[in-house]
């Protein structure tokens, strides 16, 4: 049967949406319309939606609007994230030792060094025995769409190892909100989201497939890590893990497979830009970007992205490989290596979620600014490595000198 004209259109839509530059794009819009609209003169009516509460007191639900964007559509951008985690780790690059170690090695390096940079020089001040998580992570769609403008000609293993590398930083970035920002535990919700999180399971090893129970079930354990304390959006990658990746005999698609088709345009084009579009709105005036650079907080961020990232991925990596534990990706170079590892430095989405839950008022809107400020420059910094990199690889593929 051919599909009617609205229904390829629809299709033809969403593929465009789950293309890295895309998502890349939407997000960079989403920024500048929150930067743009917070220091406009009607600047307070953005504050004022950002802020208006809205849903049932019952069982913690009454959030403001930034905070339903936080704490729900974020949990759809990390279901995403824990679907391909999970494919990757069965039937992907990270399901053999070889491939897998290099970017799994480099991730760690990538979040434990950001981490130190930060601590030494946010030593003392308020608020640094929690600001030093700000810059642990890396943004995947951001860091992929910059990859996907800049570097055309690279080996598809550079991806993958990107690719790799910010999937597990965003498991160790939610490691870290877990275990870091988890407060007033409820054992009873952690219970309720234990046993709907073992009924998922079965269901997916009962070849179960109505979403007429997995949604609600989706809802039951969202609501219940929201309300024992847990951060909601570990709920998302959790049932992200707990997704079957290995399609059965005669089946076209994989559960996860099939789940990270349809909610992928979603989370790019509605999720992590409703969530940018709260959480960006930070004050650019000349007194605030001068503070950046002179308090120690934020500057301790601003260092750790885009030094720390640096320092952490390429000297994990070069170790890695010295020491013969794992191998560079086929095709790729060290100069590569170091234009990846410097795009690692844009941590965007999970950085600003870290802000949010670290910091409060002043302190807050600073550590946002910071990441901003090193996220764009890990971008246009890594964009013109990538662009020599690419050009060189294309003259090899061409013979030419």
């Amino acid at each position: 049967m051919i599909a009617s004209r609205p229904a390829r259109v629809a299709a033809e839509f969403a593929r465009y949406l789950r293309t890295e530059t895309t998502g890349g794009i939407i997000l960079l819009v989403a920024t500048a319309v929150a930067l743009i609209w917070a220091n406009s003169p009607i600047g307070d009516v953005y504050r004022a939606v950002r802020d208006f509460h809205v849903g049932p007191e019952l069982l913690h639900l009454n959030l403001s609007i930034g905070d339903w964007a936080k704490d729900g559509l974020l949990a759809l951008f990390f279901f995403v994230a824990g679907l391909e985690l999970k494919r990757e780790l069965v039937v992907g690059e990270l399901s053999r030792f070889k491939q897998a170690v290099l970017p799994v090695i480099a991730a760690v390096g990538g979040m434990i060094v950001p981490a130190v940079f930060a601590l030494a020089i946010a030593w003392g001040s308020p608020g640094a025995d929690r600001a030093w998580a700000i810059p642990v992570a890396t943004d995947i769609a951001f860091a992929l769409g910059v990859l996907a403008l800049t570097a055309s000609n690279l080996p598809s293993s550079a991806r993958v190892f990107l690719l790799s590398l910010a999937v597990v930083d965003d498991l160790g970035a939610i490691l870290v909100i877990a275990i870091v920002f988890t407060t007033g535990f409820n054992l009873v919700a952690a219970g309720v989201a234990v046993v709907a999180l073992a009924l998922y399971a079965f269901l997916q090893h009962k070849r179960v497939r109505t979403a007429w129970l997995y949604v609600p079930l989706a809802l039951i354990v969202w609501v219940a890590v929201h309300s024992a304390g847990i951060h909601a959006t570990v709920a998302g990658v959790a049932l992200g893990l707990l997704t079957r990746v290995r399609p059965d005999k005669g089946e076209a698609e994989s559960p996860a497979l099939r789940l990270e088709h349809r909610l992928q345009p979603w989370s790019a084009a509605v999720a992590v830009p409703l969530f940018a579009l709260f959480a960006a709105g930070i004050s650019v005036s000349g007194h605030a970007l001068g503070e950046v650079f002179t308090t120690a907080l934020p500057l301790a961020v601003l260092v750790g992205l885009i030094g720390g990232k640096f320092v952490g991925i390429l000297g994990a990596s070069l170790l890695a490989v010295r020491l013969r534990i794992a191998e560079k990706p086929r095709g790729t170079g060290w100069r590569d290596i170091a234009a990846l590892a410097l795009l690692g430095g844009v941590g965007f989405t999970v950085s600003l979620l870290i802000a949010d839950l670290a910091l409060e008022g002043e302190t807050a809107e600073l550590a946002k600014a910071a990441v901003l400020i090193a996220s764009a420059i890990a971008s246009l910094a890594s964009a013109a490595l990538l662009l020599r990199r690419s050009r060189a690889h294309a003259r090899a593929d061409t013979g030419e000198d």
